[in-house]
């Protein structure tokens, strides 16, 4: 039996065990709403067409950028015996050039994403210790 083989059967095996502490340990809470079929005759609780924050799509790129950088560098990884010195340099060039990008990124906070609920906490901080300073 080769290691391949051995490799698909413990995947497998793997991948079943896995499957059945899920059964187990899950929560299993069933409701009539979690069993109806979507948007065939259900109303929606709330408008499914309501605004939402630009920086979940800010996030989504970033995501694709790295993901791209990961499949741009699988070629170099499966090629890596036969790379020499000038290969090694070229992934590393570009993974700088990715990072710098990242960092950048991070350093223009644009993938902080602001809370309302700590927003309106502070807006309430903010007129208490505005009123408390005007009675004195």
């Amino acid at each position: 039996m080769s290691s391949l083989s051995i490799f698909f059967i413990f995947v497998i095996v793997v991948a079943i065990l896995f499957l059945a502490l899920n059964l187990i340990f899950a929560p299993h809470n069933p409701y009539q709403e979690k069993y109806s079929a979507f948007e065939c005759g259900f109303h929606s609780f709330s408008q499914s067409r309501s605004q939402f924050n630009i920086t979940f799509f800010i996030y989504a790129l970033v995501f694709l950028l790295l993901d791209l950088e990961i499949i741009l560098l699988y070629p170099y990884a499966v090629s890596s015996y036969s790379n020499d010195l000038y290969g090694l340099i070229v992934a590393l060039i570009f993974t700088t050039i990715v990072t710098i990008g990242f960092v950048f990124e991070l350093g223009k906070g644009a993938l902080k994403i602001g809370s309302r609920q700590g927003m309106e906490s502070i807006s309430k901080k903010n007129t208490i210790i505005i009123s408390l300073i005007g009675t004195k």
